[in-house]
């Protein structure tokens, strides 16, 4: 099919950016608004399926209600021309697996403010009840200011609609960087975007991916059984301290891993300040528990709050006394 060059008589399409497993993504020009856009064009074999249809009308609105300086924003989505097309914010710059292969692997001074960026928008949609299924460096994109907005949201989990097989070898993006289990084929959680993570990371400061197969079943082994060689092993500049959050991350167990990506942005928010690592403000991300995060610090909402019951008991209790003895004079 030759491609039509405006979608819903509104969307121009301007520029061929680059095409995947599902879709072919174009620079363009929102004529209503006078914007430029990016257009995700999806497959014609899935835009052909009703229930795919319904599925991803539903996922993209889910995805659209998130706004958030780390995630790239959804506009518009329709069904043109025999074709499903998602319309979103245009983002210059590169996805960061562009940036790895081209650059090689990164210092901890420049990796961990783009992790730490990652987890601020990934921990917002976890907040929203959304995970997003298919985490890896290709939906990073990095501006050339250094800004990561991640992209797909709502995609890969439209695609859970289609066959079995083709959820195995499309849906779920690249195996190299799917949870264990999601790898046994279990529905991905919240800890199975943090795996993710873990896997990206690995990639971004070793230079390598922790896994290396010949195809996606072979992968979904090593996922499920094998231990990972230690990142410092292959790039002795990785500190000892990151080294352990690496690993913890990638544990085969989702219990054993950091739960969210909030939690594992708080993580590398204090190593980098221990390290002097220059990052963003981190008060973005939500305080915990106690019991959930195992930290020493102190929480200054709850000192308050304790505060101001004891200041407002003592003040009502000596109230509380002089009314009773207005009321109820001693006896003489």
């Amino acid at each position: 099919m030759t491609e039509k060059l405006l979608l819903n008589d509104r969307y121009l399409l301007d520029e061929f950016i680059s095409k995947g497993g599902m879709a072919r993504v174009y620079k363009g020009r929102d004529q209503m608004l006078e914007r430029i856009v990016a257009i995700k064009v999806l497959r014609e074999d899935y835009s052909k399926d009703p229930a795919f249809r319904e599925r991803f009308r539903q996922e993209a609105k889910a995805a659209a209600n998130l706004s958030h300086s780390n995630i790239v924003t959804i506009f518009d989505f329709g069904f043109d021309e025999d074709r499903l097309f998602i319309v979103m914010e245009y983002v210059p710059g590169e996805d960061l697996y562009s940036l790895i292969k081209k650059n090689g692997h990164y210092s901890l001074e420049d990796g961990i403010p783009l992790i730490v960026q990652a987890c601020k928008g990934l921990g917002y949609a976890h907040r929203a009840g959304l995970v997003h299924c298919d985490i890896k460096p290709h939906n990073f994109m990095v501006t050339p200011d250094g800004r990561v907005k991640i992209t797909d949201f709502g995609i890969a989990r439209a695609l859970a609609s289609i066959n079995p097989k083709e959820e195995r070898d499309v849906v779920w993006g690249s195996p190299q960087y799917f949870a264990p289990e999601m790898a046994a084929g279990n529905a991905p959680t919240l800890a199975s975007d943090v795996y993710s993570m873990g896997v990206i990371m690995y990639y971004l400061f070793a230079g390598r991916l922790p896994f290396e197969g010949k195809n996606s079943s072979e992968l979904s082994k090593m996922h499920q059984n094998e231990i990972p060689l230690a990142p410092n092993e292959l790039n002795p500049s990785i500190t000892q301290k990151l080294n352990d959050i690496i690993l913890k991350v990638l544990s085969k167990e989702p219990a054993a891993r950091y739960r969210t990506a909030d939690q594992l942005g708080r993580v590398l928010i204090n190593m980098g300040q221990e390290m002097a690592i220059q990052l963003e403000d981190s008060q973005e991300f939500p305080a915990e528990s106690s019991h959930n995060t195992g930290s020493n610090e102190v929480d200054w909402m709850a000192v308050g709050l304790g505060l101001l019951a004891v200041l407002t008991v003592g003040g009502l209790l000596p109230f509380s006394m002089w009314v009773y003895l207005v009321f109820n004079p001693p006896i003489r």
